[in-house]
């Protein structure tokens, strides 16, 4: 039975994701585009939406925070992973590190954020939709085995925060991948989900 789900798993996941379209890895993305979000200036700029491509509003309607899985994570060595699981690249939008490769809370966007592109981070029957339409973030680490960074956390209730804000997303519509995808528990049991619940912005959209 276990085995049984486990492949069931795979295969939609595999199906799913391969919707990524291959045009993707031929079109010259950079592999990484690292930069320093500090918090919004007194200007009002927010550096997180200087894109190479204009901002998509209308395709953003939610957030979905997954783990890595593994205690050691950086752009590249995921980007290589997500190409050997058949990904078209880095399938997260935004990876959050915990200082075991990338710094501790360090924001990595990717290309699919800069560019605007659906991701390739959902599993499942309600993969094809959110993979299209929700903005996916992952912390390095295992939260199955143990808790998050006070940094990590941090940096991801500010950076979902100014997602919030600028695309008018309601808490109701960030989720957790666990909730989406049936036998997953990312991003784990001992991510502090009323942490992240307790500071989320009452937009009504």
């Amino acid at each position: 039975m276990v085995w049984a789900s486990f492949i069931v798993a795979m295969s939609l996941s595999i199906g799913l994701l391969s919707l990524d379209t291959r045009s993707m890895a031929t079109r010259g993305f950079p592999l990484t585009n690292l930069r320093d979000f500090d918090d919004v200036a007194d200007t009002g700029h927010d550096s997180l939406f200087d894109l190479a491509t204009p901002l998509d509003r209308s395709r953003w309607s939610g957030i979905v925070i997954h783990h890595l899985g593994a205690t050691f994570g950086t752009p590249e060595t995921v980007h290589r992973q997500h190409l050997g699981f058949g990904y078209q690249g880095l399938g997260y939008h935004f990876l959050i590190g915990n200082g075991n490769g990338l710094g501790d809370g360090e924001v990595h966007a990717g290309y699919r954020w800069d560019y605007q592109l659906p991701g390739a981070h959902v599993i499942g029957p309600e993969g094809v939709h959110h993979n299209g339409h929700s903005i996916g973030i992952c912390l390095v680490g295992n939260g199955e085995r143990r808790p998050f960074s006070d940094q990590q956390m941090a940096q991801l209730i500010r950076l979902v925060q100014r997602l919030q804000q600028e695309l008018g997303i309601p808490a109701t519509s960030i989720r957790l991948h666990g909730d989406l995808a049936p036998g997953t528990n990312s991003p784990g049991r001992y991510f502090e989900s009323s942490r992240l619940a307790e500071q989320l912005l009452d937009i009504t959209r």
